[in-house]
C-alpha cells in the first residue's frame, strides 16, 4: 500500500469525511518519493473547531507518515457548511474507470 492510500485510510477512519481528496504532488518537488500531498477534507468532526486545531488533529493522526518521509501537507479542512459555501457541496463523483481514449461508439 502506498502512502496516498495510507493517508486516505487514516483520514477516512478518524474523520468520517463527507468529502476527501488526497493528491500526490511529489512530482512537483521530488519525483517518485511520495513526500508532498494536498488534502481537502470535509467532516462534521471540524464543527466548532478553529482551523489551527483542525490542522493539529490531522498532523497528529498522520504523525507516523510525517516521521517516515512525508515532508509536506497542504491542508484544506472544512465543515460541511464551509464546504457548501465554498462550492464543495457537490464534489465530483468517484471515477468509474475508462478513459477519454476509449471508443464509445
Amino acid at each position: 500500500m502506498g502512502r496516498r492510500d495510507r493517508i486516505m485510510d487514516c483520514l477516512n477512519q478518524v474523520f468520517e469525511p463527507i468529502f476527501l481528496e488526497v493528491v500526490d504532488e511529489s512530482h512537483n518537488h521530488s519525483a517518485g518519493k511520495e513526500t508532498h500531498y494536498n488534502v481537502v477534507l470535509v467532516s462534521h468532526h471540524f464543527v466548532g473547531q478553529r482551523v489551527v486545531l483542525r490542522h493539529r488533529k490531522v498532523y497528529a493522526e498522520l504523525s507516523q507518515e510525517l516521521a517516515n518521509g512525508l515532508h509536506a501537507l497542504s491542508l484544506k479542512l472544512l465543515t460541511p457548511e464551509e464546504a457548501s459555501a465554498s462550492g464543495l457541496s457537490n464534489p465530483q463523483p468517484a471515477c468509474l474507470g475508462g478513459s477519454k481514449a476509449d471508443n464509445h461508439g
